[in-house]
């Protein structure tokens, strides 16, 4: 018998092989086995505890910074949703934070606190969860900066806590990245105090300068590759002549030369294709190498 016919009982909801395109800025990708919506935390954990730990298991947020190959994802699909989203702000200029609470929102919640230094969360499209776990950040800020401690669930269903220098952070990684799959079920950031109005002034320069400069009402996934030490990928990218260049239905962006696009009708081929012919190009030209930022799940066709 399959183990998706014997799932365990959940509140939530239990989708069984699930288109995982519309879960996914980019719009591609082919179907998960399952997709589980917890309804809260402790759903969540009742499952995993159930669960035969032989099932591959991952979270995905707002699918912001997601490729789905199109073969689709074997085992569980976790997307965080209602039941990790509240905010709350604690004092002495602390604010709390679920997993799924969109990393904007908590810039504007941080705001209204009159705590500053999460203004950059306004530039960054995905949730709390995944800025966590990969040290988001943008205009000279990122996560390590402000996060204080986080809460995380494994997978069998435990929770503990960690501070900010368990995750040992480095550029756009931390330790949550390696080794067993672990679930962020929130976090407390620190800010400093300031009049509400100037917080948010700043947000609107942040939120401007963004939607000037990216392409932000394409089928995107931000920001493709890393920066390399001491280079820009966009400058890498735009040098090597690949900046607007068709590649089946994928581009980078005319806008943004490290913005990877789906121009109507890629396929997951096609943009992962793009980034690899853009990433063998440059190092051919450059002796660069360039690291996707963008996370590739699944199995190609």
């Amino acid at each position: 018998m399959s183990w998706k016919t014997s799932l365990p009982a959940v509140r939530g909801k239990l989708l069984i092989d699930e288109a995982l395109a519309p879960f996914t800025w980019f719009r591609v990708g082919g179907p998960a086995d399952v997709v589980f919506l917890p309804a809260d935390e402790q759903d969540l954990s009742d499952f995993l505890k159930a669960l035969d730990p032989a099932v591959p298991v991952l979270a995905i947020g707002v699918g912001s910074n997601l490729l789905v190959r199109d073969g689709g994802v074997e085992g569980v699909i976790i997307r965080l949703g209602k039941g990790f989203n509240t905010v709350e702000a604690l004092g002495d200029n602390r604010i709390k934070a679920g997993s799924a609470v969109p990393d904007a929102i908590l810039a504007r919640k941080a705001a209204e606190a009159g705590i500053a230094g999460l203004e950059f969360y306004a530039g960054i499209p995905g949730t709390i969860g995944g800025a966590v776990i990969m040290n988001a950040g943008c205009y000279g800020s990122e996560t390590v900066n402000v996060v204080k401690s986080v809460r995380v669930m494994d997978r069998a269903g435990q929770v503990r806590e960690l501070s900010v220098e368990d995750l040992h952070y480095t550029y756009r990684h931390s330790a949550l990245q390696d080794g067993d799959t672990v679930f962020v079920l929130d976090a407390i950031f620190e800010g400093t105090a300031d009049e509400p109005e100037a917080i948010k002034a700043r947000m609107a320069e942040i939120t401007s300068r963004r939607e000037t400069t990216q392409p932000i009402r394409e089928k995107t996934g931000g920001s493709t590759f890393k920066n390399p030490p001491g280079h820009s990928s966009w400058k890498l990218v735009d040098e090597a002549g690949w900046r607007g260049k068709p590649f089946g239905g994928a581009m980078f962006s005319p806008l943004h030369s490290n913005f990877l696009i789906n121009t109507g009708e890629a396929t997951a081929a096609d943009l992962e294709g793009l980034g690899e012919a853009v990433r063998a190009d440059v190092l051919e030209k450059t002796g660069v190498q360039l690291d996707w930022e963008i996370k590739r799940i699944g199995r190609s066709v």
